[in-house]
């Protein structure tokens, strides 16, 4: 009889994508998938490490799962990914009922490493994390309509409050080719949306191909059939040129929603944390992107308390989301990482960043409001993704909406999940869209 293996994904869709590839690899080996922990012979964590509040859920979710290891002695933990890299001479010492940990390089050893652990081995292998990315087969969890699409692994930005260029390895893009042949793939599947990703997608194709050729895939993708959206996160603004830009504008299947992290608009910060920008850059990009693309919607992240943040500066980062009303922002109190450069700089108490997240995020909340009311009585196109429980109606999202992290389109009539439909909207709540099916 088969053994069990259950898998839970924890942290960014990066993280994610690797997930579904150890599924791949598993099911492949003939090992029986199920959902949770308590039906399991071995558990599967695959842990996310980048901030604290990552860190603290990763050890909270190991810790439960050892806590049902107490009930069943021959359960086997397994722990992958961020947080193991990062920390491996700690993760095995310090709990005792972890079974295997493997580092992000060695995500496609993973039935290796599983049988190694049911031979009651412990192993620990960490192999290349600037290896060339594996371009193995995944079993899609995020379906059946929609699905991310890794085009790079790690990073070269090496901004200095994070850790990811230490974890992830050096910028590796991967070939265009196989990124075709994988999003042809996911097309025949059913796949209506690709969310192209990457710790930084402007700068694929530098080290592959000489140049930036993130406008040259798009064009590329959008010729699919079958694919209808692709929606592009992130974008680091000091690459967006006026090529990527016009294929954007142009291309009626990439979505007019733009991912683009500036973490702040002071340019002491910006120096300091080893931005490749200045608020006066950001400002004309933002600018340059609604006067080519007037119904763009920009998201942005921002982190406060950053070392140099006093309120002089904290203040310019208010007048300057009041004055730009981007209609998608997420914010985050700064978190010391060990190990970066801004771990060991000065900066503000954690109340404090948080008291500033707060105030952001409570006069953005109204300007995200105020946006999403500007679409009462006009007529969107839904990706129809389920249905609500509680109230029987479709649930969906439009082109302003990123899974998980934006709004949600509640829609009445008759359809199917997996459409992308008309809907006319007939009302707004605390940013989301209520509407009817045409």
């Amino acid at each position: 009889m088969s053994k069990k293996i259950a898998l839970i994904s924890l942290g960014c869709a990066k993280n994610l994508v690797n997930s579904e590839q150890m599924l791949y690899l598993l099911n492949e080996a003939e090992y029986m998938l199920v959902d949770s922990p308590e039906q399991a012979d071995a558990v599967i964590i695959n842990t996310c490490g980048f901030i604290d509040a990552a860190k603290e859920e990763a050890i909270d979710t190991i810790l439960s799962t050892a806590a049902i290891k107490n009930e069943n002695p021959d359960l086997k933990i397994i722990v992958t990914g961020c947080l193991t890299e990062r920390y491996k001479e700690e993760v095995m010492t310090e709990i005792p009922e972890i079974d295997a940990i493997t580092g992000v390089g060695s995500y496609s050893r993973i039935v290796e490493i599983v049988e190694e652990t049911f031979r009651d081995h412990k192993p620990e292998i960490f192999d290349d994390i600037n290896a060339p990315v594996e371009n193995t087969p995944r079993i899609i969890s995020t379906g059946p309509s929609w699905a991310f699409l890794r085009i790079a692994e790690g990073c070269n930005n090496y901004c200095a409050f994070c850790a990811i260029p230490y974890i992830r390895g050096r910028y590796r893009s991967r070939n265009m080719e196989e990124i075709l042949e994988e999003a042809r793939a996911l097309a025949n599947q059913g796949v209506k949306e690709l969310i192209v990703i990457a710790q930084d997608i402007t700068r694929y194709g530098i080290d592959l191909y000489g140049a930036p050729s993130l406008a040259q895939l798009c064009h590329r993708l959008s010729e699919i059939e079958g694919i209808q959206w692709i929606r592009l996160h992130y974008l680091y603004p000091e690459v967006i040129d006026d090529n990527l830009i016009e294929e954007i504008a142009t291309n009626p299947k990439i979505m007019h929603y733009l991912d683009i992290p500036i973490q702040h608009i002071n340019d002491g910060i910006l120096k300091k944390m080893n931005r490749h920008t200045n608020g006066k850059q950001i400002r004309e990009l933002f600018q340059k992107l609604r006067k080519r693309i007037p119904d763009i919607v920009l998201r942005t992240s921002i982190i406060t308390g950053l070392p140099g943040e006093g309120d002089e500066e904290f203040e310019e980062l208010c007048g300057f989301l009041k004055e730009v009303r981007l209609e998608r922002v997420g914010v985050f109190p700064f978190s010391p990482e060990e190990g970066t450069p801004a771990g060991t700089m000065e900066h503000v108490d954690e109340e404090t960043a948080e008291r500033r997240a707060d105030l952001i995020m409570d006069f953005q909340s109204r300007i995200m409001e105020e946006h999403a009311r500007t679409f009462i009585g006009k007529t969107l196109d839904i990706l129809i993704e389920g249905i609500d429980p509680d109230t029987g109606d479709y649930v969906g999202r439009s082109y302003m909406d990123s899974p998980d992290i934006d709004g949600i389109v509640y829609v009445r009539g008759v359809t199917v999940p997996g459409n992308i439909v008309p809907v006319k909207i007939t009302e707004e709540e605390n940013g989301n869209l209520f509407g009817s099916v045409l």
